[in-house]
């Protein structure tokens, strides 16, 4: 591993994969550093956004995160330490580098959107997924499991020893982001073997992530499940979801996950769809798939992700998205 950090650890990425020696110079040289995540936040935004922080915190570089709307966080992430200290759609400052984390598209930088775009200089962006364009001055986007696989990568070109909080960072990104580690290659079990020798206890970080839910959210997930529907798709067949603004309000983030793996494990269905009503009419769709390549059925409606999970935004009636997802998926070779 470059820098000679955890040897006993090979590199993450192969050689000449993702331009971190270039980052890490920049990351060293900057005077402050303002880390942007992604709007609805989830673990491995959040994951890799303190990640990053309590690295350039160990090379005495001041570093805040940001996100960019003022609303409460999800639950299940709380315990990712430093969670508190975020800062909650305030403006940015005007000097600086901002780094961004997990953001796939300038949209999901949510008020920061204008700023970043007309100051592309200022900008670096990390992240893992593949429909990342590149909207940054420097951009370090590698296809893999998580955000927080790059981090850790990077934390080695850096010169900066895991501590328990940054391993709890980055754990919380790993597992949630391959599904308790359901998919994703070998590289995942290499890294969540160290992240183990770095105190983070993998059942309590389950539990506090993924497995948590209370009486009222079992209501709500019943409400939800009751209403599902299996639709053809050309040769697929499609179970959907439909998540409506009254019930995504109380319910919490660990409760949503739980439904869309649900959706994705749903005997004889290829593909598992469940759409969140973000505001009335607004809809936020999660696709999970075992046989499908959802990351291309995302990129037809203007998303992306993996090809085992995906996701795109849509506005509109919930039954005309439907339609046209089934048509896309129905176009599918």
């Amino acid at each position: 591993m470059a820098g000679g950090i955890q040897a006993e650890y090979p590199a993450l990425f192969g050689p000449g994969e993702g331009n971190f020696t270039e980052v890490a110079e920049k990351l060293r040289a900057a005077d402050e550093v303002h880390i942007v995540t992604h709007i609805r936040p989830d673990a491995d935004a959040v994951g890799s956004a303190f990640g990053l922080k309590y690295a350039l915190a160990a090379l005495d570089v001041p570093a805040k995160v940001y996100i960019g709307q003022n609303v409460e966080l999800p639950e299940n992430i709380r315990t990712v330490p430093g969670v508190e200290t975020v800062a909650l759609g305030k403006p940015l400052p005007e000097t600086g580098l901002i780094v961004t984390t997990d953001c796939a598209s300038l949209d999901r930088t949510g008020m920061y959107q204008e700023e970043l775009a007309a100051h592309p200089e200022r900008v670096v962006v990390i992240d893992h997924h593949a429909s990342n364009p590149g909207y940054g001055a420097l951009n370090l986007v590698l296809p893999s499991e998580s955000t927080t696989v790059i981090i850790r990568e990077l934390l080695s070109y850096l010169d900066v020893e895991l501590t328990p909080d940054i391993a709890y960072c980055l754990y919380a990104g790993l597992v949630t982001d391959t599904g308790s580690f359901r998919w994703g290659t070998s590289r995942m079990h290499i890294l969540a073997a160290e992240l183990m020798e770095h105190g983070v206890d993998t059942r309590a970080a389950a539990m506090d992530l993924m497995d948590a839910v209370s009486a009222d959210d079992l209501k709500l997930m019943g409400d939800v499940m009751a209403g599902m529907e299996t639709r053809a798709a050309g040769r697929y067949t499609i179970s959907v979801l439909a998540i409506d603004d009254a019930h995504l309000r109380h319910m919490n983030q660990t409760a949503i996950e739980s439904i869309i793996e649900y959706s994705r494990a749903l005997t004889g269905s290829d593909i598992g769809v469940v759409f969140k009503e973000i505001h009335p009419g607004y809809w936020s769709v999660s696709l999970r798939s075992s046989v499908v390549n959802v990351a291309e059925v995302a990129a037809i409606h203007g998303g992306g992700g993996h090809i085992p999970a995906a996701g795109y935004s849509v506005a509109g009636s919930v039954d005309d998205a439907i339609s046209a997802l089934q048509k896309s998926v129905s176009e599918l070779p």
